[in-house]
């Protein structure tokens, strides 16, 4: 439960800045509003006629964006400007993008939240593993691209094939699986003074799992754990459908997840918010660390675990920022239900999934273009996996269409 401070009229409503590179958080900003509070959203021009809940935005500022980016110095200048008409209260960010921008406003506004140093750790792919294996976490293999003395020694005690990813890029972005040295070089070549910004990783191969997370006062007030039915790089190299499960609760799957996923939390300082983090269950019987975030999940993975225990991550995440550890805070109860979820690249504009009619069905996709997508929940565990497993084959007959990856975000 929370008792807001946006709700009792003897204390000054709360003023909070969202920021948006892209467009999502709706439902965060629906909460802020619910619980009196006044939002403000900073976001990019190209998104000005999304459909925003406009009812519950008392301002919005608008940033020139390039690839989705802001120049932060401009960002800088633009909220301090507004601070100074505003007493800003939270700055919260809605997409990975903007986890570093919100922590360098906190620490330039003195707003309380993560700062630059934490906020690294859930966003840079380098910070992130060597704050893991300082920890004594298991970690793949892993070497900045940057001195090449150290890269011909990493590549000549760890065999190929590797992965070159980007530090600070969200999901399966700019990743590139590499198969030899000389690959590698020619890669390293292209990118040229931008190397730098780069690490290089072992392929370990595996099942890829993913752990969302609700963290107040560093308490790990609820997780569930969940199985992706391809890892999300295979999926979005390759082509195929993207599919993620819903673990049984209190499974010999899952308990060993939420151990190091709490692991992981507490070892990077996450006070109080939301968090995805991703592991791979390596085919040598270990557990490793891949990655977490402070945010909710990306391709519609909140829907994903609203359907499973009814707990909506947007809306929780925006309570625990109200309550900003002066107030207590507990998530509902959650249900024990199962879910599953699949999502399509369509060959059609607007793809029709009305032949889908299964009574498990509880959402889907249907407000964008050339994508296909549903969500199922059963209290049985098997039905959920038997219907995933039918509803890609279908998709791949029915609407399956791919593309290359994107090396940077979409304008």
């Amino acid at each position: 439960m929370l008792t807001s401070p946006g709700n009792d009229p003897a204390k000054p409503r709360l003023t909070i800045l969202c920021l948006a590179s892209y467009f999502k958080g709706l439902d965060f900003i629906g909460e802020c509003r619910r619980q009196g509070c006044r939002v403000l959203l900073l976001t990019s021009h190209s998104l000005r006629d999304e459909e925003w809940p406009r009812e519950s935005i008392d301002q919005f500022f608008y940033m020139p964006d390039v690839d989705k980016k802001w120049k932060i110095e401009d960002v800088m200048l633009g909220v301090s400007y507004m601070a100074r008409s505003e007493n800003i209260d939270r700055i919260v960010p809605l997409d990975d993008f903007d986890v570093e921008t919100a922590a360098m406003l906190r620490e330039h506004l003195r707003v309380p939240g993560m700062g630059d140093s934490t906020a690294r750790y859930f966003r840079d792919k380098l910070a992130m593993r060597t704050k893991a294996r300082d920890e004594g976490l298991a970690v793949p293999e892993f070497i900045h691209v940057l001195n090449y003395g150290r890269l011909r020694d990493f590549m000549n005690r760890v065999p190929p094939p590797w992965v070159l990813k980007p530090r600070s890029l969200a999901g399966s972005m700019g990743i590139k699986k590499i198969a030899s040295a000389e690959e590698l070089w020619a890669a390293l070549e292209l990118l040229g003074d931008q190397q730098s910004y780069y690490l290089l990783e072992q392929y370990v191969p595996g099942d890829i799992y993913h752990v969302d997370t609700i963290v107040y006062e560093r308490e790990l007030l609820f997780a569930i754990a969940s199985r992706y039915g391809r890892p999300p790089m295979e999926v979005s190299h390759e082509g195929d459908i993207f599919t993620t499960r819903t673990l049984p609760r209190g499974s010999a799957e899952e308990r060993p997840l939420l151990a190091l996923n709490e692991k992981v939390l507490q070892a990077f300082g996450l006070v109080r918010g939301v968090s995805h983090s991703e592991f791979i269950a390596g085919r040598d019987g270990k557990l490793y660390f891949l990655e977490t975030s402070a945010r909710v999940g990306g391709a519609h993975i909140a829907d994903l675990v609203e359907a499973a225990t009814g707990i909506n991550l947007w809306a929780e995440w925006a309570k625990i920022e109200i309550a900003g550890g002066k107030a207590p805070y507990q998530p509902p109860v959650a249900r024990n239900d199962s879910a599953g979820l699949l999502i399509s690249l369509a060959r059609q504009e607007q793809p029709d999934t009305s032949g889908y009619n299964d009574p498990e069905i509880v959402w889907r996709l249907n407000d964008k273009k050339h994508h296909a997508g549903l969500i199922v929940k059963s209290s049985d565990p098997g039905r959920v996996q038997e219907l995933i497993s039918n509803y890609a084959q279908r998709f791949r007959q029915d609407f399956f269409a791919s593309e290359p990856p994107r090396d940077k975000p979409n304008n």
